[in-house]
């Protein structure tokens, strides 16, 4: 077990040299979540100038008008967000994302809100019928103690090769290059810095091993430190071959569009082509505190202390994203699991306690009700 991560490849944990690291046989396909886009007017020029081809092959693909997708972490709350999506399908008014990101669960979700209603299908199957031995197998007091993290995450590294097939990355492919953005977040833990990955481009790239580095992302964005085994990537940095560590997206944010340092407004003033957008927020997880007797053990204090800490940050992260958004002139929406919603499940990947969830999420994304325009507590 103490072996279990170990490789004859060296770990990068050089920040400067980490800057300009890069999977093998890739450019362009990743930047810190957390630093100013220095070619973000450059970059937005291309997908605008992408956009317009499009626009004229298919005059159905909004040209002035944008909308954005953000899906936040949360396990099997992830069921609520599927529930949402499905749901504003039948409601006739879910609009065409030209970017859509994802965290954690939200990165697993990601995809197929990326393609489309066609897809509504798949959601509702992950989120309805897996349970615990579909996600995790427990490692033993053993793991916890010696190995990396409390559980085995083979059974999520499956369950993503079955769902995430070199079809569904064909079909995210043509979609770059159409100017459309899927963007998944890890966390670089040896660096404490979020890092985007731009998983069109990664679709687009024709490399051979486009389809395991876009798994990789998914069960990196997906690995809650302690509970899954963080995620070895190999770079290249300076001509020699390195591995960085990376696990979940929501350690260091749990919903995300673009960094605070950079503005859409500016972009467009830039570009002299103001655009409409509306960007939406799907936190699956709910503001509101909930009370619950913690047992005085090691683990279960360390369970709850970081379900809190989560809970904060998210609140956190959604104030940031709409305080960009009143500054760039961006409509702000945003849909979380209601606070009146009582039921709990027996563990993190409860069947039943999923489909309830995903009832709730698809009855409320049928109406606009399930959208608030402020973040939590807002205008008390």
């Amino acid at each position: 077990m103490l072996a279990a991560c170990g490789t004859n490849v060296p770990r990068l944990d050089d920040a400067p040299v980490n800057s300009f690291a890069t999977p093998v046989g890739y450019r362009g396909i990743r930047y810190w979540g957390d630093a100013e886009l220095k070619k973000l007017n450059e970059s937005s020029a291309v997908r605008l100038q992408e956009l317009r081809e499009a626009h004229k092959a298919d005059p159905t693909i909004p040209l002035e008008r944008a909308y954005y997708l953000a899906i936040s972490g949360g396990g099997g709350d992830g069921a609520y967000g599927a529930g949402i999506l499905t749901g504003w399908t039948k409601a006739g008014t879910r609009p065409k994302f030209e970017v859509v990101t994802g965290i954690s669960t939200g990165a697993l979700t990601a995809p197929y809100a990326f393609l489309g209603p066609e897809y509504d299908g798949k959601l509702k199957e992950i989120y309805t019928t897996i349970s615990d031995k579909d996600v995790l197998r427990k490692t033993g007091p053993l793991g916890a103690v010696f190995g990396s993290s409390l559980t085995d995450n083979s059974p999520l590294k499956a369950l993503v090769a079955k769902y995430v097939t070199l079809d569904l990355l064909d079909k995210i492919a043509i979609e770059n290059d159409k100017g459309r953005l899927l963007l998944i977040g890890t966390t670089n833990l040896d660096a404490q810095r979020p890092v985007v990955w731009n998983m069109t481009a990664i679709a687009a790239s024709g490399n051979p091993n486009r389809l395991q580095l876009f798994r990789d992302v998914l069960i990196a964005s997906a690995a809650i430190p302690g509970v899954f085994p963080p995620q070895l990537i190999k770079v290249q940095a300076d001509g020699k071959l390195y591995e960085e560590l990376h696990v979940d997206g929501g350690t260091t944010t749990q919903a995300f569009l673009v960094s605070g340092q950079n503005s859409l407004k500016e972009v467009d003033a830039a570009l002299k082509f103001p655009r409409k957008r509306s960007l939406y927020v799907i936190i699956n997880g709910t503001f509101a505190p909930q009370a619950e007797k913690t047992e005085t053990k090691t683990l279960a204090i360390a369970a709850r202390s970081i379900s809190t800490l989560i809970k904060s940050q998210s609140i956190g992260d959604v104030y940031k994203m709409y305080a960009q958004s009143q500054r760039d002139d961006v409509d702000f929406n945003l849909t979380s699991i209601p606070g009146d919603f009582t039921a709990k499940g027996k563990s993190e990947f409860d069947q039943v306690y999923m489909r309830k969830l995903y009832d709730l999420g698809f009855d409320l994304g049928q109406t606009p009700a399930a959208w608030s325009k402020t973040p939590p507590d807002y205008n008390k």
